[in-house]
């Protein structure tokens, strides 16, 4: 995929100092790059992928070393489009315990909670999807470094077969590392 705003998006992580940000022993903005990259491999839509540059441009629930204003939001929406914002913003806002109750008890429940606010989201299907997507993807690329394994395990491996195909097989080639990580 050969996404127009490639390069303003970077420009733009780059005035924010995202460079300079330690992630999973890694520039934070190599996370981000490399989450991009991951979901355009597996066959994410563009404004999937571009929530995936921007996945935590707000902070999350556990990176807090970076974020920006909510303020921002219409700058990061002019910069990569309203679904590739909202994607990212519900990654950032969500109540990572609620959403994994979905794919761990089976719930068939499509919607997440801010944390902040406790505002329940109704999302499409498409939106459940992609955001699931966007969940598995940024966690499959920086377990290895991080070496967190069991940190939301039961949620990640049914997220990855929620989404099934590139995501299951991600998972496991992942996964597989934790083995040879612990024969080290």
């Amino acid at each position: 995929m050969d996404d127009p705003r490639y390069q303003d998006m970077i420009a733009f992580l780059k005035e924010l100092g995202t460079d300079d940000i330690p992630h999973t022993d890694k520039p934070f903005l190599a996370h981000l790059i490399s989450v991009y990259r991951d979901l355009e491999r597996w066959g994410g839509s563009l404004p999937l992928c571009r929530a995936g540059m921007f996945h935590s441009i707000y902070g999350t629930e556990k990176f807090r070393n970076f974020s920006i204003s909510i303020d921002q939001r219409p700058r990061v929406q002019e910069l990569i489009g309203e679904q590739g914002e909202s994607l990212a913003f519900w990654n950032c806002f969500m109540d990572r315990t609620a959403w994994d109750t979905i794919f761990i008890d089976q719930t068939g429940e499509r919607q997440l909670v801010n944390r902040e606010t406790a505002e329940v989201y109704a999302l499409s299907q498409e939106e459940f999807n992609e955001l699931t997507t966007l969940q598995i993807c940024d966690w499959l690329e920086q377990v290895p470094r991080s070496q967190e394994w069991d940190y939301r395990r039961d949620a990640y491996r049914q997220m990855a077969l929620h989404t099934g195909g590139i995501a299951v097989e991600e998972y496991d080639r992942v996964f597989a590392l934790e083995t040879a990580a612990q024969g080290e």
